[in-house]
């Protein structure tokens, strides 16, 4: 898409391939800046055409050198996390909280995401036998790590699934929580899931970065680090395998970031030393002891 971009370009200024310059490379992504691309999109962009011009070059289409493209530094973590506020999610729930099956099965799904902070497949895909009510345990499978994870399960959440159980779920040999409404019965693809998302967010009259499903995950995340829980546990609910993956939450942690601020720089050592004495203990992942708090907290003035 890249190249096809800039091959119609440079068809455009009626210039043959074997003609190109570098100096007509800049041409093109100047009159692609006033698209207002994003960075990623530029990089992208510069990263396709590099690989283009080493193959041409190889096959002689074009001008040796051509390859030589420098794109826009992307620095790691630069981002902010693009979840609504607490507040808007507590505003999606109460909306989608009603009576009919659209809604009940909505409002479960929802909940299960803004609690727990699951990506959409694990929702989707969430199956009968991952609830153990007995226990009052539910097993969150994550395939991008192959494995499961088991959490308390939230008397709030197990009370909005029973219900749509109950009520609304289609009587069929699937095994998934969540399925479609009409015949044939089949799990929700991420498309249509998104798309349900989103659609109720737009209602909602927001203006976000991101309106997915993936949104309410970094909501969840970026809540329960405004309660004062710590990056590990964080991380622990969240299901990430490295810490590394949570500390971009650590930017939107704006008294954190005051009091770091207010720091006097002779008494930095000692404040680190003292954080590491003070920090919260290692747990074991997946443990529900060390889950059972945390999924109270992102429960909070949800319902």
């Amino acid at each position: 898409m890249c190249v096809g971009e800039f091959l119609t370009w440079i068809d455009q200024q009626r210039k043959p391939l074997e003609e190109v310059t570098l100096e007509d490379i800049s041409g093109y992504f100047q009159a692609l800046s006033q698209r207002k691309l994003k960075r990623t999109s530029i990089a992208l962009h510069v990263a396709k055409l590099r690989n283009f011009f080493r193959y041409a070059e190889s096959r002689h289409w074009c001008r040796a050198g051509l390859a030589t493209l420098d794109a826009p530094r992307i620095y790691r973590l630069e981002s902010l996390p693009r979840g609504p506020a607490w507040s808007d999610v507590q505003r999606l729930l109460a909306a989608c909280a009603g009576n009919t099956p659209s809604e009940i099965r909505d409002h479960a799904m929802l909940l299960v995401i803004a609690v727990y902070g699951v990506r959409s497949g694990e929702v989707r895909f969430l199956r009968l036998e991952d609830i153990d009510w007995e226990q009052e345990i539910i097993r969150i499978r994550r395939p991008k790590q192959r494995k499961s994870q088991h959490y308390p399960l939230v008397r709030e959440v197990g009370t909005t699934i029973f219900r749509y159980l109950r009520e609304v779920r289609p009587k069929c040999k699937l095994r998934e929580v969540f399925l479609t409404q009409v015949q044939p019965y089949r799990t929700l693809t991420a498309a249509g899931f998104g798309s349900m998302v989103r659609n109720r967010l737009h209602r909602l009259g927001l203006v976000l970065p991101c309106y997915g499903p993936h949104a309410l995950r970094h909501s969840c995340a970026t809540h329960l680090l405004a309660e004062g829980v710590s990056l590990k546990e964080i991380a622990d609910h969240l299901g990430h395998v490295s810490l590394a993956a949570t500390q971009m939450y650590a930017k939107v942690d704006l008294p954190a970031l005051r009091a770091v601020g207010e720091l006097p720089l002779s008494g930095l050592i000692a404040f680190a030393v003292n954080s590491e004495r003070t920090a919260t203990p290692i747990q074991m992942r997946g443990s529900i002891e060390a889950l059972r708090g945390v999924a109270a907290i992102s429960l909070g003035g949800l319902l």
